[in-house]
Parts: structure tokens; C-alpha cells; sequence
């Protein structure tokens, strides 16, 4: 670790267990939520196809968590000396510990074994997809590719891991096919605003308090923002996974076109939660705490649950051509 960083941590304690158990983020696992929609979608498009067995459901929880966990030791450990000038993540285990490079590089190839070898005992496909969920731990962390540390390609390359999230519930029902590519983009872009509106509310709390220079010591990718491109990019990813969204709608079920004005409205809630001081959108695995927000995506839930059992033929219209006579 660097002088500066040292400084910064003060003075570095021998690791424990519980340390090295600490960097796998097993309180990240409500992240992983992401996951059943990809279930609840091949269910009710591909279910007439395939044969539902218990094992894939449990496979693809334990590769989802061990990937994702193996994906935040290395992240924990190769941002050490960058967290340790952040205000809040300067408390993380990395920065507090000496932990062990060789340690740390055995549990994150231990992680990805095992969760490779699990995804292969459920099908092909899963493991694939873990081999594509490993690899984006590996170009978003590690140099020379290290893709956080570059503006727009940090948001884009760390969301990814939605539509990773997508598949894997996916292929827990149908290892035979993936998802349509308007909902991947949907997912990947949606995940993009997530994490752009978190860049965001970094950005406006630690320029405030600490300065710009600080921020840009931290995360080499924020020297490529400013407050109004991230606030931009947020709209733009936003409306673009409004339009990917849209056109899965359109082509696999028309009435799941009522769930946009909800899911827009959550979009608009989620971007006021990121403005606002000390923000949970630093801080995803919180955001179950936030009352107004989870009642919005309980009325995205339950709108998609009316779109699946009522017909709506009124809708089909939309498909077609019209224009308005003025004779």
C-alpha cells in the first residue's frame, strides 16, 4: 500500500478469518434480486418448452454468490490504497488490514472454481454465463484493462453484471435458450442509471466536502465527469432502457406495456434519491430502507402481475398504423 494510503488508514492490523470472509460482501446478497425476473420471464415465455427441476434453481444461487462475491475480494483488495481517500469506504476490511496478496488471489480462484464447477453440474449455459460473470470481475478491476478507471466505460462495464444476474435466472428454467436482446439492453441500461445516478451522488457529496481533487484521486474515471454529463448520462441511460424495454414489451406482450409509466416513475425516484446528501444510492445492498422506493416496485410487481393475466386487446392498436384524418 502507498504512503499516502497508509497514512490516510492509519496503522494496518494482521487479518483474521473474519477479514477475509468480510471482503466476499455476503451483505450484498439482496443485489442478487436481480436475478428472479430472469426466472419469472422464462417461466412464462419459454415453460411450454422446458421441464422444471429443482437443482438449476439452487446451482444458480450458489454461482450467483459466489461469483459475485469472488468479483468483490479482488475488487476489495486492488482498490485498497484508492478507497482509503474515500470518506466512508476508507473503513473497508482492505484498507484496515494487511491482508494477504496471495490469500486473497486463492479465495477469489476458489470462489470461481466453485462456482464454475456448480454452474456445469446444472447445464452448459450456466456456465458460460459464470465464465462471462468472472471475466467482467477481471476487465473492470484489473490492469491494464481496469475499466472503472475510465468515464463512461466504468458505469457500462460494472452493470453488465444485470444482465449477467438476467441469464442466470433465466437459465435456471431454460438452459436451452437466452433472453431476447431488448430485454439484455433493457437490463444492462437500467443497470447502467443505477450506477450512474450512484456516480453521480458521489460526485456532488465529496466535491462538496472535499474537493474535486480528492474524488479524482479516488476514481481516476471521475477526471472524465462533471455534475451535468453525469446528470446527462443518467437520462440518457434511462430513455434508453426505456426503449429497449418498450420494444420487449411490444414483441412478447403488448400489456406489459402499462408497467413503463411505473417503471418511469421509479426511474424519476430513484434519480431525487441520488441528489440528496449522504445518499443511499452510494449504497445499493441499503436500499431496502427506503420506504417510497420499494412501495414504487411494488407497484411495477403488481402492474406486471395484472399485464400477465388480463388481455388487453385494446392494446394491439399500438402495433398498428394510425393517423390522425383532419377530413
Amino acid at each position: 500500500m502507498t504512503t499516502t494510503a497508509q497514512g490516510e488508514a492509519g496503522v494496518l492490523r494482521k487479518p483474521a478469518l473474519q477479514d477475509y470472509l468480510a471482503i466476499m460482501r455476503l451483505d450484498h446478497v439482496t443485489k442478487h434480486v436481480f436475478v428472479v425476473p430472469g426466472i419469472v420471464l422464462a417461466y412464462l415465455l419459454r415453460h411450454h418448452f422446458v421441464t422444471l427441476t429443482p437443482w438449476p434453481f439452487v446451482a444458480g444461487a450458489i454461482v450467483a454468490v459466489c461469483i459475485a462475491s469472488a468479483n468483490y475480494v479482488i475488487n476489495e483488495f486492488l482498490d485498497r490504497e484508492f478507497d482509503a481517500l474515500h470518506p466512508t469506504k476508507s473503513l473497508r476490511t482492505a484498507v484496515k488490514v494487511e491482508l494477504s496478496g496471495v490469500v486473497v488471489w486463492l479465495l477469489w480462484l476458489a470462489l470461481v472454481v466453485i462456482g464454475f464447477v456448480v454452474a456445469w453440474t446444472a447445464s452448459v449455459t450456466m456456465l458460460v454465463i459464470a465464465v462471462g460473470f468472472a471475466a467482467q470481475g477481471i476487465f473492470y478491476n484489473v490492469k491494464p484493462l481496469r475499466t472503472k478507471d475510465h468515464a463512461y466505460l466504468d458505469v457500462l462495464s460494472e452493470s453488465v453484471n444485470n444482465p449477467f444476474r438476467l441469464m442466470i435466472g433465466w437459465a435456471m428454467v431454460d438452459p436451452s435458450t437466452l433472453p431476447p436482446a431488448s430485454i439484455l439492453l433493457g437490463y444492462w441500461l437500467g443497470g447502467a442509471f443505477l450506477m450512474g445516478a450512484k456516480r453521480l451522488s458521489e460526485y456532488r457529496e465529496i466535491v462538496a466536502n472535499h474537493g474535486r481533487d480528492l474524488l479524482v484521486r479516488y476514481r481516476a474515471s471521475f477526471g472524465g465527469y462533471d455534475e451535468y454529463s453525469l446528470t446527462a448520462s443518467c437520462l440518457v441511460y434511462a430513455a434508453l432502457s426505456g426503449m429497449a424495454l418498450a420494444i420487449f414489451m411490444v414483441k412478447y406482450r403488448i400489456e406489459y406495456i402499462i408497467t413503463l409509466v411505473p417503471i418511469a416513475l421509479l426511474f424519476g425516484k430513484y434519480m431525487s434519491l441520488a441528489m440528496r446528501p449522504a445518499s443511499t444510492a452510494q449504497k445499493p445492498e441499503k436500499l431496502f430502507n427506503e420506504h417510497g422506493l420499494m412501495a414504487l416496485v411494488l407497484i411495477v410487481v403488481v402492474t406486471f402481475v395484472v399485464a400477465t393475466v388480463v388481455n388487453m386487446p385494446f392494446l394491439q392498436t399500438l402495433t398498428a398504423q394510425h393517423f390522425i384524418s383532419l377530413q
